[in-house]
């Protein structure tokens, strides 16, 4: 289990990217292949699971790490998400470069929401954390 900093208040301190790179416990969570619509699927649509054949959430201790992007503002943003059966928090946030931002918002144009990370934009992020 990787440990997270903790603020006096009881927040979670946002990770760096650096943060990341240097927890191979949180590098080795990090599930590559989930997208949010999956995710979704696998712990809030409980039953409608199963048919995928894969993993099968049991208990609110099964927890899946995964990037997203969040464009819902001006600029994307891409977040390490930490989701269970009963959350999903947000434990770091990052920018993406600024090519591959331009990439990203011309591709989408006008369309706001809640993107995978693939592409262009997960070979960078796996280059920074220096994982094959």
């Amino acid at each position: 289990v990787y440990k997270l900093s903790i603020l006096n208040y009881g927040e979670v301190c946002m990770l760096t990217l650096e943060d990341i790179k240097n927890n191979l416990d949180l590098i080795n969570a990090i599930d590559w292949n989930i997208t949010p619509e999956e995710a979704v699927t696998l712990y809030l649509e409980w039953g409608n699971n199963w048919s995928h054949g894969n993993y099968v959430i049991r208990s609110k201790q099964d927890v899946s790490h995964y990037f997203v992007i969040n464009y819902w503002q001006d600029r994307p943003i891409i977040y390490l998400i930490r989701r269970n059966s009963e959350e999903a928090k947000e434990i770091a946030q990052m920018n993406m470069p600024p090519d591959l931002e331009k990439q990203f918002v011309q591709a989408m144009g006008k369309n706001k929401g809640v993107y995978a990370i693939d592409g262009s934009i997960k070979q960078w992020l796996k280059q920074t954390l220096s994982i094959n």
